[in-house]
Parts: C-alpha cells; sequence; structure tokens
C-alpha cells in the first residue's frame, strides 16, 4: 500500500478533514494533501506522526508468499487424500518416536 493511499485511509476512518488532520499532526496542510495525491513521498516520522494523530499506527508485516517452498505444497497436492493421510501418519510415528526417544534420554 502507498503512503498516499494509507493517509488516506487512515484520515478518513478517522473522520478528518485534511486541515483538521495537519492541525492535529502539526504539519502544513498542503503536506497532506500532496501526500494523499501521491506528488510527495513522506519521510517515515512524518508519516507515523500523521498516521499517530488520525489514531493509526504504522508497523510492518511479512510480505505474503515470501520464503515458502510453493514446490512442496505443489507437490503435496498431487498426491491423492489417502496418499496424504498415510504420510501424515508416518510422521506422527516419528515423531512420537523422537519425542519417547529425548524424553528417555535425559
Amino acid at each position: 500500500m502507498t503512503a498516499a493511499r494509507l493517509l488516506k485511509y487512515a484520515r478518513r476512518r478517522a473522520g478528518f478533514s485534511q486541515r483538521a488532520l495537519a492541525q492535529a499532526a502539526d504539519v502544513p496542510q498542503s503536506t497532506v494533501a500532496r501526500i494523499e495525491l501521491g506528488a510527495l513521498s513522506p519521510r517515515v516520522d512524518t508519516l507515523e506522526r500523521l498516521l499517530s494523530a488520525a489514531g493509526q499506527g504504522l508497523s510492518t508485516e511479512p510480505r505474503l508468499g515470501v520464503g515458502v517452498d510453493r514446490s512442496l505444497i505443489r507437490e503435496m497436492l498431487r498426491r491423492t487424500p489417502a496418499d496424504r493421510v498415510r504420510l501424515l501418519t508416518a510422521d506422527a510415528d516419528a515423531a512420537r518416536l523422537l519425542d519417547r526417544a529425548v524424553i528417555r534420554g535425559r
């Protein structure tokens, strides 16, 4: 999501006009307008201040699909349901044996 969309969404959700948000965040109204138009890419601290004034925050989240090995998923989906159950059962049995071995080893 762009800073423009994020700010506009937060401002509207808070029920603020651009002017009211600008006053609450102590930034010029023209800055809010330029950010929302996409004409200005704000500094992180400015965006955080504006979002905070609108009752929102700025955080990061991992992108969907990044770090996921989809080849393993595709391979599993090629198997029949019965084959998947057999595989899961074998994995569960192996996990139980490993768990018992760890407990005995203590």
